[in-house]
């Protein structure tokens, strides 16, 4: 942008230089001691485009918390393949301390095998219980990555915004800079006052002021970009070259029923709500009793009187028993306390998904309102406060125009280059957010977003 106004200060320069004909030798070497900078030196050393894609790889597989919700997805699906296994089987063991004399002789001590089991359907509901669970784990796992994402690129975009406020401020010192030569020149003839040096004076300090600010923002935004990387503190991140201007190329509609199938937020109340509706089933199995089948065996020594039948032989006793479900009111309280939590998690549902409806037209309004500034300011605004400050230049330089009336167009020029890229980030940080929404990447068309006079 600023430089197209190295033009104007070329062709300004030819008429200044008629003035400064007629200065004495000093005030010609205090105008030509620093010369306009050359086409391209506002920019400075730009660094490689940075790939947001892979700081998305990165947070991917080195983000901490993400990290950790996986180990607990983990450890849901092992839990998952272990609900539906038997009781362990029991061996029981007995000894007389004192022999029980039987027919067939002195019992000494016995032994057996028991196994419970459950009634029909009770391991089935618990493996329910336990696969919804780990399936809610994993919703909160993929919600928690698409936090993390926009996270990534929320502070991304910030960094390359950051990035063109401080290439804008610097033109814009460089700029203020040769005004105040310029002025300086013209208060030595006596063509201008002492204000039309202080007013630069002035101007400069505030947006040497502003860089320094801008600058000092760099370090906070990498150390949060590489605390989502799981980085070193220290770790340099290259500015960004720009931000594309995106075009989603999905509908409303098409959003909205994304949102609904896709955001891990209504997921994982889906799941709660299945595991509920399991454990509603395995309530009301608990109307029936569970069943234990066991073995014993006695060990008999031999029969102390000879030619007794079934002498030293071992008896072998099978058993069943099972547990008797009298308590109906607590059976009864738990299938109605399942109830009352599948009623809830429905709720929870609806209400969220409400909220999310909610969020995605506020985002969506924000996403196209950025893209209205974007267009204003890149073709119509910034353009216009470009030729009002080449216009208010060249009075200067003639001297029909004051310093102020050219700090004015400078600052008004500053501030809508700023809110251009301002409204730049906006919409891709609003793009980022409506993604986390609908639970998915949109596909978008891209195109460049450095003003037209900067590329």
């Amino acid at each position: 942008m600023m430089k197209a106004l190295v033009k104007i200060l070329y062709s300004c320069t030819m008429a200044t230089l008629l003035m400064v004909a007629a200065l004495p030798a000093a005030a010609a070497d205090a105008v030509d001691a620093e010369q306009v900078p050359a086409p391209g030196s506002y920019l400075g050393d730009r660094a490689e485009l940075s790939d947001l894609r892979s700081f998305l790889v990165q947070a991917a597989e080195n983000n901490n918390e993400l990290r950790a919700a996986f180990q607990k997805w983990q450890a849901a699906l092992k839990n998952s393949a272990r609900a539906d296994v038997l009781p362990d089987p029991k061996f029981n063991f007995g000894y007389y301390t004192t022999p029980l004399e039987t027919r067939g002789g002195p019992a000494r001590y016995k032994y057996g095998l028991s196994q419970s089991l459950p009634f029909f359907g009770k391991l089935g509901y618990k493996e329910q219980m336990a696969l919804r669970q780990a399936d809610g784990v994993k919703a909160q796992l993929d919600s928690l990555k698409l936090s993390t994402f926009y996270q990534v690129k929320n502070v991304y975009y910030e960094y390359a915004y950051l990035a063109r406020a401080i290439d804008i401020t610097k033109e814009n010192i460089e700029l203020m800079k040769y005004l105040e030569k310029i002025a300086t020149a013209r208060y030595t003839t006596g063509s201008a006052k002492h204000a039309d040096i202080i007013r630069p004076q002035v101007e400069l300090g505030k947006l040497e002021d502003k860089l320094n600010s801008l600058i000092d923002l760099k370090h906070p935004l990498a150390a949060k970009l590489n605390a989502l990387l799981d980085r070193p503190r220290g770790t340099g991140i290259e500015f960004p070259a720009s931000i594309p201007i995106m075009f989603m190329t999905d509908s409303d509609e098409a959003l909205f029923a994304e949102l609904q199938e896709y955001n891990p937020k209504l997921a994982y109340w889906e799941t709660v709500v299945k595991k509920e509706e399991a454990g509603k089933g395995l309530a009301e199995r608990n109307y029936y009793p569970d069943f234990t089948f066991g073995v014993d065996v006695t060990e008999v020594d031999d029969a102390r009187n000879p030619g007794v039948i079934g002498d030293g032989q071992n008896p072998v006793m099978t058993s069943m028993s099972f547990n008797i479900p009298i308590w109906l009111e607590s059976r009864g309280a738990a299938v109605d306390e399942s109830q009352a939590k599948i009623i809830a998690a429905k709720r929870s549902r609806v209400g969220l998904e409400q909220q999310l409806r909610a969020d995605l037209e506020l985002a969506l309004y924000k996403y196209r309102d950025a893209g209205r500034k974007i267009n204003l300011y890149r073709d119509t605004l910034v353009p216009k406060a470009e030729q009002s400050l080449g216009v208010t230049m060249e009075a200067f330089m003639t001297g029909a125009g004051t310093s102020l009336d050219l700090i004015d167009a400078e600052k008004t020029l500053l501030e809508l280059q700023l809110a251009y890229y301002r409204a730049l980030t906006d919409q891709a940080q609003k793009l980022a957010e409506i993604e986390t929404l609908v639970g998915r990447e949109l596909p978008c068309e891209f195109h460049g977003s450095l003003l037209k006079k900067e590329q």
